[in-house]
């Protein structure tokens, strides 16, 4: 199996205000994107799971144009909190580097 870090161009994580984390995967061709988005591992169920998040909470967009994918979560702990491990979010996008990608 391939691993999402090896079929993406670029995997990122980020605020999106103090109580909320984006990530953002792209990708450099279209038929990548596709592949990523029709094997299903990539749905707000597997996310919920990864970051231990209710689905209902998470926003998850396909970006056609971009060849992206958006996801958007509650953080955990708000930006700076005393609990907060990772101010500014960008250290989030690691467990999706080694997520497992079906073969088409």
């Amino acid at each position: 199996m391939t691993t999402l870090g090896e079929l993406a161009k670029l995997i990122r994580s980020k605020n999106a205000g103090p109580f909320n984390l984006t990530f953002d995967i792209m990708f450099g061709e279209e038929e990548t994107y596709r592949r990523v988005i029709g094997s299903g591992a990539i749905t707000k169920e597997t996310f919920g799971r990864i970051y231990n998040i209710p689905e209902e909470k998470i926003l998850l967009v396909h970006h056609d144009a971009a060849r992206a994918i958006k996801i958007s979560i509650p953080r955990p702990f708000f930006s700076a909190d005393l609990g907060d491990s990772d101010c500014y979010g960008g250290q989030q996008f690691g467990p999706l580097v080694d997520m497992e990608i079906p073969e088409p």
